[in-house]
């Protein structure tokens, strides 16, 4: 394999393909995650935020030590090995998916996901996502920062998760955005549906590790997320400085016969997985959540024809209900809203109906 990087002890070999060496210099910061960030060459296209998700995933080591610690000391001189993911060839076609477009402009265009819709081409996917709709709607305006799997695409919501996201079509406004993203000055507020009541009355709940209250009946969930360690498909709560910083706050809109809530919940931080694996973590997996929501069943006793439509809800009860940043080219304020999907707004009216009398 060539090596693209500059021979000046900063990053020396590549020996193996997705294999990379690099030598901390005298200047490198003190924290991993910078000092790689900072020694890595352009050429490699390694952003910090990707290196924090490589140091998380157990992609870094030291001397055959993996560290998932973003803020483990650096010490100039130190030689790190970063295992690389293999570039995945994809042709990605433009398709004339329809979108719902909230907002657009020449910089940016905001988009009201449907349930289903994967947002980036992968093997298992590699048509049918929001970039293939993107490609056909945009043409070539769309922002070519991403490459040719994710043009445009700053942040992402699962597959089966609704709702906002705002993707550029400019490389300025890519840019500006992913400043605001990696900033956490972007608002996010997300709409779930969740097993039980969450409350601070419940002994159970403050006595679960990470789990603190605010003002208002806020909940505040704060771990570190990392992948799973037999399960690289899931992401699960890690302690000790271990996985990547995580913070989660809720609050219950509407109880349903503590069976069920409608749960607001707000992301100081935006993980793989997140809300999901902490409300999970909190004792209140999401309605429909195969892989995190657990086994637990709503009670028709007390709920109705309400627990029959929620034990068969086809998808994780999860909802991004409200998006706002600053637009990246005009400074301007811009804050989107988008209704509750017809499944999870019929699933609350049959929950708020009760049992029948």
């Amino acid at each position: 394999m060539h090596n693209p990087f500059d021979d000046d002890g900063i990053a020396a070999e590549t020996p193996a393909e997705g294999v990379m060496f690099v030598t901390l210099p005298e200047d490198a910061p003190l924290r991993l995650d910078k000092a790689l960030a900072a020694a890595v060459p352009e050429e490699a296209s390694l952003s910090r935020s990707r290196l924090m998700r490589m140091i998380a995933d157990g992609a870094v080591s030291r001397d055959g030590l993996v560290v998932t610690d973003p803020k483990t000391k650096a010490v100039a001189g130190e030689v790190w090995q970063l295992v690389l993911e293999a570039p995945e060839a994809l042709d990605v076609q433009a398709e004339d998916i329809p979108l719902s477009v909230i907002y657009e402009d020449d910089d940016l265009i905001v988009i009201n996901k449907p349930a289903g819709m994967v947002v980036h081409p992968a093997p298992g996917t590699p048509a049918g996502t929001l970039v293939n709709a993107l490609l056909h709607h945009c043409g070539d305006s769309l922002s070519g920062i991403g490459g040719v799997r994710r043009p445009g695409i700053v942040h992402r919501i699962d597959k089966d998760t609704t709702g906002l996201l705002v993707s550029a079509k400019s490389d300025r406004a890519h840019h500006g955005l992913a400043a605001q993203f990696e900033a956490h000055t972007v608002t996010r507020h997300y709409m779930a549906l969740v097993h039980g009541v969450p409350s601070g009355a419940d002994p159970r709940l403050r006595g679960t590790k990470g789990v603190t209250f605010e003002a208002g009946g806020v909940i505040r969930l704060a771990t570190g997320l990392a992948r799973h360690r037999t399960d690289r498909q899931r992401q699960a709560v890690v302690w000790d400085g271990q996985g990547r910083h995580a913070v989660t706050r809720a609050n219950v809109l509407e109880g349903f016969a503590g069976q069920a809530a409608l749960v607001q919940c707000w992301l100081e931080t935006g993980r793989t997985h997140q809300i999901r694996v902490h409300l999970a973590h909190a004792g209140h997996g999401l309605l429909g959540d195969q892989t995190y929501g657990g086994k637990r069943h709503l009670s028709e006793k007390l709920l109705g024809p309400g627990a029959l439509i929620g034990n068969a809800f086809a998808r994780q009860a999860l909802h991004a209900a409200s998006l706002g940043f600053e637009h990246p080219v005009t400074g301007e304020r811009l804050e989107f809203t988008a209704p509750l999907p017809a499944d999870m707004a019929e699933l609350v009216e049959a929950l708020r109906l009760g049992p029948a009398i």
